[in-house]
């Protein structure tokens, strides 16, 4: 789930960066861009928290996190319960994260 939820930050604080900057000079910029994104780019994501979430990448990969339900079921084999709060912290935010993503991506598409 680590190099999930940072695959995850790295992609959405792009994705942010692109809505605060790029105008239509910077869209218009990065479609004239022959490199071709990283591999771990994050192309799609369908799904949501309650029916689970799938993620695919620019290589083709994807990944399918646990819906929301299960994630915070798992938190509750932290020993301390401090643990448990960080850990279901982490869950609501890198969901809530996929989510902001999902809709970015949707956003993205239609403005281009």
């Amino acid at each position: 789930m680590t190099s999930s939820t940072l695959r995850l930050a790295v992609a959405a604080a792009g994705l942010t960066l692109a809505a605060t900057t790029g105008s239509l000079v910077g869209v218009a910029a990065a479609q004239a861009d022959p490199t071709p994104p990283a591999p771990d780019t994050i192309v799609k994501v369908t799904g949501d928290a309650q029916t689970g979430f799938g993620i695919k990448y620019y290589d083709g990969s994807s990944d399918f996190p646990p819906r929301l339900r299960e994630a915070l079921d798992d938190c509750a084999d932290y020993p301390a319960r401090i643990g448990q709060a960080r850990c279901r912290t982490k869950v609501k935010t890198w969901y809530r994260d996929l989510a902001d993503t999902k809709q970015a991506l949707k956003w993205a598409r239609s403005a281009a």
